[in-house]
Formats: structure tokens, C-alpha cells, sequence
């Protein structure tokens, strides 16, 4: 490691990575760093995933949420090539120039081993959602798989080796605005180098640093959605009409009695039900598999009712944190699973009771009742939507549907800047999830090489 960059990255994630190959493709020349706090790709092991315990101990770092590839390294592999939905991209650049960024960043993909198979649209399915009062967001949609996924991050970060300088387990602690000093600690050891460019690519587990950089040098940043619901477990059987189809079906419902919009999305066929940890708080995710045989008899998918907060409240993240972290407590620090029956029975799901379920749990998480931590707003919008989607797909609303909690998507607040650059910060840009400008694969990934090719320009 040297003591000066052209441009030092923070954080490994698909943004940082695309950003840094980039810069590669186009300046050889450049000196480029990236610093990530979690641990190399190949050295990032769960505990739970390699069934060494069965709930989550609060490993630190996290090796689902941190480390190379940063949190998608680990997720089903989903690759939306749409502009659609996945982020803000389109709301700061013409989307057609995303959608280029998208392909190129999945030609990338491809090279170092990512499927070719592509999921289209279905209009039949998109119409049976109509007739009742469903809206399904339709695009292509690629599926890379956990597996397949982690072997196509690999290839594509030791693309970089002999070109750009790594350093894993290095936690940003402050950025200088003016003479582009970062600060860092690495294993203890405290640690600074220079960048003539600095880009933020934190992803959402980095926010908090980000949000309080941004709050220490008065940067502006304008707050997104948070969205708070459950992860849904049900028999593979109930939605394979529309997995084998489109594989990933997106659809929202705008509920009767609130107005609000409440998503089903983040499917995941044959998957598993997983746990994450971000900064102590522990969530729901899932995950899914290519290889068979590492498959399982359940799908799982979120449910997520979307809530935008208006002044003087401005502070969602912590708002959706608080509500899983009051699931953490009475979880006995866990996260709570809840049939569907015992929830709209006003029971909590015991031990027995889930034993006798007819759907059994790919996770191992705590019975309990998700109406003492979940606010009765989003439970109503969550329990709603369920017997809406019952209509396409019977039997989503059975009584032994699992419902896990909590599982939230918070959207980082989007700094003030012009073409990535922050506006009060200058040759300081930020992308991605963690900067509130995407909440894709895809769009993280088009993002990165977005400001590379910026960069390179300049």
C-alpha cells in the first residue's frame, strides 16, 4: 500500500469493483485503492451456513453483509436489466443511458463466469394480476444463483490483482473534505492515505459512516423510502406457475384501508430463509441456489409495506433499525417467526405450534408474535396484501404461511451532487446503494462504471 492514490475507493462492494475495473480498462496508469471492512471474498465463512451453530452470534465483521463483494456476494444473484425499479439512476440521467450501463456491467459479469439464461416478461401473468387489483412490475430478469454468484465474484476480483491495491478489514473512520486524507484503522493499526479522488461506495452496511461523515462536513442529502415487513416461507408448489415463468415475480398492492403501496419481491424458488447483521441489528434476507441439490421445498420472498416520512422526522433508517432491533429483544436476541394463522388468530406461534406447521422453517429462528415490535399499520398493510396475493397464487394465504421479522430495506439519504460529485465536497463522489442512489445488483454495478467513466474523462 502506498501513501498516495489518483482515487481511493471505500468499500468493495459491486459499485467499488466496477468503479475500480474501470478505471483499469481505461487508465492503466492510475494508482487506485480500495479499502473494504469486511474480509476477502474466500475468507468470508457464516457460522450458520457452515452449520456450526444455528442462529445468528454477531460475527464481526458479518460475513453475509461485509467483506469483498460486499453484501450481494451472498444474495441469490438476482440482475434486473430494467430501469424501472432497482433505483434512483434514472431520476439524475437519461434512463437509456442507464440501461446501456446495465448490459455492460452484466457483459462484465459474463466474462468472469455469470449465467446467460434470461428470464422475459409475461403479459398472461401480468394480466392475472390485473383482474385482481395487483400490479406486477415486469423485466428481464437474470438469476446467478448463491453459488454461481460467488464463483463469478471471485473470478471478477482476482481480475484485479497486479492492477489495483486491496486492503480487506480496513474501516474508514473520516475522509478530510479538503486535502482528501483517509483515515483508517486496519486490525487495530491507525492508518492514512491520500486520494486525489475519493468515491463513497459503502453500500447500505456502510450508511451510518456515511451519514455521519456527510453530517460532520454539512453535506445535504434528501431522505428516501424505508420499507418495513416480513420474509414470507411458503411450500415452492404455491408460486411455481409464475417462478418457472419470469422467476422472480415484483408485485405491489396499494391497500384499501391505508392507501399505502405494500411489495412482494426478492423471490427466492426452492431458497432459504437467512439471517444478516448489520451493525448488531439482525434482519431477514433470503437466498437461493443454482446447484439442486442445495435446494429446498420452500420459496420465500419479501413483503415490505413502503413509508415515506415528511419534516420534522428525518432519520427513517433509524426508525426501521429501532423496529428490528425491538425484534431482536423479544427474539431473546434472535429474529421471530410467526404462522400466518396464529398471527391473525391474535396467538403467538409457540414452539409446538410450529412443529405441527406442514411448512417447515429453513431457518432457525424464534417463535413469537410479530404484533408486540411490528407497528399495527404495516401488520394490517403485511396481512392484506397476503390474501390479495392469494388470489393469483391460492394457498399464499394459508394458515401455515411463515412469516419471518423483521425484514426491512432502508434507502440511504442521497447527498447533494452533480454527476456523483458531491456538490460541497469537491473530487468527492459517492454511488451506489449506500449514497441513496440505487437498490439494485444491476443499478449498483452500472453505477460504478457510470463514475469511472466520469473519472477517466477528467
Amino acid at each position: 500500500m502506498n501513501e498516495n492514490y489518483d482515487a481511493v475507493i471505500i468499500g468493495g462492494g459491486i459499485g467499488g469493483l466496477m468503479c475500480a475495473y474501470r478505471l483499469m480498462e481505461k487508465r492503466e496508469d492510475l494508482h487506485v485503492l480500495i479499502l473494504e471492512r469486511g474480509k476477502k471474498l474466500e475468507e468470508r465463512n457464516c457460522p450458520i451456513l457452515s452449520g456450526k451453530v444455528k442462529q445468528c452470534i454477531k460475527c464481526k465483521p458479518c460475513a453475509i453483509m461485509e467483506g469483498m463483494a460486499g453484501a450481494g456476494a451472498f444474495s441469490d444473484g438476482k440482475y434486473n436489466i430494467t430501469t424501472e425499479y432497482g433505483g434512483w439512476l434514472p431520476s439524475v440521467m437519461d434512463a437509456k443511458e442507464v440501461l446501456n450501463y446495465i448490459h455492460q456491467a452484466d457483459d462484465i459479469l459474463v466474462k468472469y463466469g455469470a449465467d446467460k439464461e434470461i428470464y422475459h416478461p409475461n403479459d398472461e401473468l401480468k394480466t392475472l394480476c390485473l383482474q385482481h387489483d395487483l400490479h406486477m412490475q415486469q423485466a428481464e430478469v437474470k438469476h446467478l444463483g448463491t453459488d454461481a454468484n460467488y464463483t463469478t465474484m471471485l473470478n471478477f476480483i482476482h481480475s484485479l490483482d497486479g492492477k489495483v491495491d486491496i486492503e480487506t478489514e480496513a474501516i474508514a473512520e473520516d475522509v478530510d473534505k479538503d486535502s482528501h486524507e483517509v483515515f483508517f484503522t486496519q486490525k487495530g493499526e491507525k492508518k492514512t492515505v491520500h486520494g486525489d479522488t475519493i468515491i463513497f461506495a459503502v453500500g447500505r452496511v456502510g450508511n451510518g459512516m456515511f451519514e455521519k461523515w456527510c453530517n460532520k462536513y454539512q453535506i445535504k442529502r434528501t431522505n428516501n423510502q424505508v420499507d418495513i415487513g416480513v420474509r414470507v416461507e411458503l411450500p415452492y408448489e404455491i408460486w411455481e406457475n409464475f417462478s418457472k415463468k419470469i422467476y422472480e415475480p415484483k408485485i405491489y398492492f396499494k391497500n384499501g384501508h391505508y392507501g399505502d403501496r405494500t411489495r412482494m419481491f426478492c423471490f427466492n424458488e426452492r431458497g432459504y430463509v437467512v439471517t444478516e447483521n448489520s451493525d448488531g441489528v439482525l434482519t431477514v434476507n433470503g437466498h437461493s441456489y443454482k446447484d439442486k441439490a442445495k435446494q429446498s421445498n420452500n420459496s420465500n420472498f419479501a413483503l415490505l409495506s413502503s413509508t415515506f416520512f415528511t419534516e420534522p422526522f428525518d432519520q427513517p433508517v433509524e426508525y426501521a433499525r429501532y423496529i428490528a432491533s425491538l425484534a431482536n429483544k423479544i427474539s431473546g436476541g434472535s429474529v421471530l417467526i410467526q404462522r400466518l394463522g396464529d398471527l391473525e388468530k391474535g396467538q403467538r406461534t409457540t414452539v409446538s405450534r410450529l412443529a405441527q406447521s406442514s411448512v417447515r422453517p429453513t431457518l432457525s429462528a424464534v417463535p413469537g408474535d410479530l404484533s408486540l415490535c411490528m407497528p399495527k399499520r404495516q401488520l394490517d398493510n403485511i396481512i392484506e396484501t397476503l390474501h390479495a396475493l392469494d388470489a393469483v397464487a391460492p394457498g399464499t394465504a394459508n394458515e401455515d404461511t411463515l412469516l419471518y421479522g423483521i425484514e426491512c430495506k432502508y434507502y440511504s439519504a442521497r447527498p447533494e451532487a452533480k454527476d456523483f460529485e458531491l456538490t460541497a465536497a469537491k473530487g468527492i463522489y459517492a454511488l451506489g446503494d449506500g449514497a441513496g442512489f440505487t437498490r439494485s445488483l444491476a443499478q449498483a454495478a452500472a453505477n460504478g462504471l457510470i463514475v469511472a467513466d466520469i473519472l477517466a474523462k477528467k
